[in-house]
């Protein structure tokens, strides 16, 4: 089926060069340069078989822009694709949105030559024949292109984000009421009557009255879609635009929705300075009208591209108050609106989300999607028991669940953290079937979202593995990142490995330009590579290179330094041989003291961690046995490191355990004094409280010192041992170096919780697996209090508590 629009027009044609050859409007004429065996198309052949001039009618929405621009179809492989927002195509690109395409049947229409001509129309009034520049935004899809064999990739590729979201609008009648229905025009309006209309706005301008210029609008967007940029440069549609303007308070509510119905019929740019005045007056009507014209507005201005935040500002305010109202339709088209215009109260949502609740159900799956989306979108949360709910209607019959809704209830699986378990088990069952027939947006999508909510299905992520080498060039940068990412958070290696990783690194140095705009999807790759041991050499070079670094904090609308220091301090371990560009030690150190504030913080509020330290401290002798810092600063966690000496006995190393103001009240810790026979009559007689006071009034500055000097050779092996000699004089700073003792083994004590590990499983995730490799790869020996061990324990006894502590310290050294 061939897409190509015929249309018999009044009047002479005029040519302009133009690659496309024309069809003229001579009924019986054959193409130029066809002989009599040609099968040749027509306008009287199109019109004569009413069949075809319906399928043709169908395949051309209104809102199309399709130029009449014949070419030869080559068998049934051949396609036309005509794109639904902009008619331009590049070479080499992708439209900015994406189109609609089909196959065509076995159709040859006559090809034309490449001297041909665009065809135009002449008119009497100015302005309404087509520019240079509009004619040069025609294009076509030659037969025989890369991107015309790949019709089979490309449908499962295509999607339209614009349009893909409103397709629950087809599933109730009662959405026509307050949305636009494009397929809802005014009677169609031929060119000579356009021309007439446009003479009458010239002529009685200032006599129209403010229904007669809503009525040309309407009437002025039936005019046949070619004709759309020719109506939009002309100096009459101009001055009715300026017009309705200057009439704007005197038009009525369904009269102001009618000429905006226009305005995304006939594409008016949503940077048109005319729709600043549009969006100020239903501002002020937003009190005077029902829910449904509020709804259809707020769904024009969203046809329209145009963000309107005054206006939804004021309609959020009056939902606020009138939210009961909203029926079913009503409220799940509101949540599309509030999800595309990424902006909603928060008390507005919660409300919403009681009437979700209300609603649960009469919705059906699509709708279920939708309202995920809308929440996904707008960051808005649903509880848990909402989102519960919700997956419990998706695995009733997720079978039936849309690929696109399942990837939308995942999004909000993912931004709330809930796991439902049926729904993951029922979607790792569907998952490996439905990913070779899933465009690369909606595989990252599904990957990320097992990735967040630590889920690792091998049937799902091998079936990701599987499908994406083939198709990799259509990844964008973000997928490319999230994919890899992905794969390095669960820790997870597929079976075709190698293909899988190579070909992704390949895609990174294709689409490098890209990742100079994003620059923050590069330090994702990288970091989700190096969680699965991959290091591109060039790669992390270039990302830690001053002008990388540099384009990465002004670009990114992300904090980058973290990923930044991630980065560089692993490959300062993982890589030796590495000497390509390092992190500049400025931005090292603002790395280390906000990780450190967080990890300090995040620590200290966790009272399992402080009974761990405390214990620790009490079971090893003091402070000082026990550091609480980070060993691997670049790795975002802290732990517990203890040294032991050649005999397993622990070293007293933290020297920060206590400040430097009370290393005096550290140095009178033993203090022994020798009970000599006078001192003990002194006491016994009760004189030498008196002798005391005196001697120290007296010689107030020797009294103090003399008692220190006795205090550091204290007396009585009973009261101090050599070993707590030794520690008073580490701590103070007194020992020199020459006798400290190199410690033997180093144990990095690791308290862990259920997000360090795989959904219900104890498979470390990458990061932390990274971590405990990079210890390792130091010397380190790390101590696992794992949280199904610790967590129970703490309801027990004292002594039991410290005899686990005790078996893990010391057995792990062993």
């Amino acid at each position: 089926m061939a897409l190509v629009i015929c249309r018999r027009f009044p009047g002479s044609f005029c040519g302009m060069p133009s690659p496309p050859a024309l069809i003229k409007n001579h009924v019986n004429k054959k193409l130029l340069g066809q002989t009599s065996e040609d099968c040749v198309l027509t306008a009287k052949m199109i019109s004569s078989d009413t069949r075809m001039a319906a399928t043709l009618k169908l395949l051309k929405p209104l809102r199309y822009r399709a130029f009449c621009n014949p070419f030869t179809y080559i068998a049934t492989q051949s396609v036309a694709c005509w794109n639904m927002r902009s008619c331009t195509w590049r070479k080499g690109q992708d439209s900015p949105e994406n189109s609609l395409c089909h196959p065509a049947k076995k159709v040859n229409i006559c090809s034309t030559s490449a001297s041909g001509r665009i065809l135009t129309i002449s008119s009497t009034l100015p302005g309404l024949e087509f520019s240079r520049a509009s004619a040069s935004k025609a294009s076509t899809l030659k037969p025989g292109s890369p991107r015309a064999m790949r019709v089979d990739e490309e449908d499962v590729e295509t999607f339209d984000s614009f349009e893909d979201p409103r397709v629950f609008l087809q599933l109730r009648p009662e959405y026509q009421l307050h949305s636009y229905n494009r397929s809802e025009t005014c009677q169609p309006l031929s060119v000579s009557e356009g021309e007439l209309i446009l003479h009458k706005v010239t002529v009685y301008q200032d006599n129209l009255q403010p229904q007669i210029i809503a009525d040309y609008f309407c009437k002025l967007s039936s005019l046949p879609a070619e004709q759309h940029p020719v109506l939009l440069s002309s100096a009459s549609f101009a001055l009715l635009c300026q017009l309705s303007v200057k009439n704007i308070n005197l038009f009525d509510a369904p009269d102001l929705i009618s000429i905006l119905k226009a305005f995304v019929s006939l594409g008016i740019p949503h940077s048109h300075s005319m729709l600043d005045v549009f969006e100020t007056k239903f501002c002020h009507k937003v009190w005077e009208v029902s829910l449904d014209q509020l709804l259809l507005v707020a769904d024009l201005w969203r046809y329209l591209g145009r963000r309107v935040p005054r206006f939804l500002k004021i309609f959020f305010s009056y939902l606020n108050l009138h939210w009961k109202e909203l029926s079913l339709s009503q409220l799940i088209h509101l949540i599309y609106i509030i999800g595309e215009s990424r902006q909603a109260p928060q008390d507005l949502m919660k409300k919403l989300e009681s009437l979700i609740l209300k609603y649960i159900d009469l919705i059906n799956l699509e709708e279920v999607g939708t309202i995920c989306l809308g929440f996904f979108k707008s960051s808005s949360s649903l509880s848990e028991f909402v989102m519960r709910k919700i997956g419990d209607l998706a695995c009733a019959d997720m079978q039936h669940l849309s690929s696109y809704a399942l990837v939308n209830i995942l999004k909000m699986f993912r931004f709330t953290h809930v796991d439902h378990v049926n729904f993951m088990k029922q979607f790792g069952q569907i998952a490996p079937q439905r990913i070779p027939s899933l465009g690369v947006q909606g595989v990252m999508h599904l990957t990320l979202a097992c990735s967040a909510l630590r889920i690792l299905d091998e049937g799902v992520m091998n079936a990701v593995a599987a499908s994406l080498p083939p198709r990799v060039a259509y990844c964008r940068s973000k997928d490319v990142a999230k994919i890899l990412w992905s794969f390095g958070t669960l820790n997870y290696k597929p079976p075709n490995a190698e293909e899988f990783y190579s070909s992704l690194i390949n895609e990174i140095h294709r689409k490098m330009p890209e990742f100079n705009r994003y620059p923050e999807h590069l330090l994702t790759c990288l970091l989700g590579l190096a969680f699965s041991e991959y290091f591109p050499i060039e790669l992390i070079d270039f990302a830690l290179s001053p002008g990388f670094v540099r384009l990465a904090q002004e670009r990114s609308k992300f904090e980058v330094t973290k990923e930044l220091y991630t980065l560089d301090g692993t490959v300062g371990i993982e890589c030796p041989d590495y000497r390509g560009n390092r992190l500049s030690s400025h931005l090292q150190q603002k790395a280390l003291e906000m990780l450190w504030n967080l990890a300090r913080k995040d620590m200290n509020s966790k009272p399992e961690f402080l009974e761990a330290l405390f214990l620790l401290e009490t079971m090893l002798g003091g402070p000082q046995y026990v550091k609480h810092h980070m060993i691997l600063p670049h790795t975002r966690s802290s732990d517990l490191e203890v040294q032991l000496d050649g005999n397993m006995k622990p070293l007293p190393f933290n020297r920060e355990a206590t400040p430097t103001e009370d290393v005096a009240k550290l140095r009178l810790k033993h203090v022994g004094i020798s009970l000599t026979d006078d001192l003990m009559n002194q006491l016994l007689k009760g004189k030498s409280g008196g002798h005391l006071q005196g001697e120290t009034e007296s010689d107030s500055g020797q009294q103090p010192m003399k008692l220190e000097e006795e205090a550091a050779i204290p007396m009585g092996g009973s009261l101090c041992n050599t070993a707590d000699r030794l520690e008073a004089m580490e701590m103070a700073g007194l020992c020199p170096p020459a006798c400290r003792q190199v410690p033997q083994v180093k144990l990095a004590i690791q308290l862990t919780n259920k997000n360090q590990y795989c959904y219900g499983s104890r498979d470390l995730l990458g990061l932390h697996n990274m971590k405990r490799r990079q210890l390792n790869q130091l010397g380190y020996h790390v101590v696992e209090l794992s949280h199904w061990e610790w967590l129970p324990l703490l309801k027990r006894t004292r002594l039991e508590k410290l005899a686990f502590l005790h078996e893990k310290v010391f057995t792990s050294a062993l």
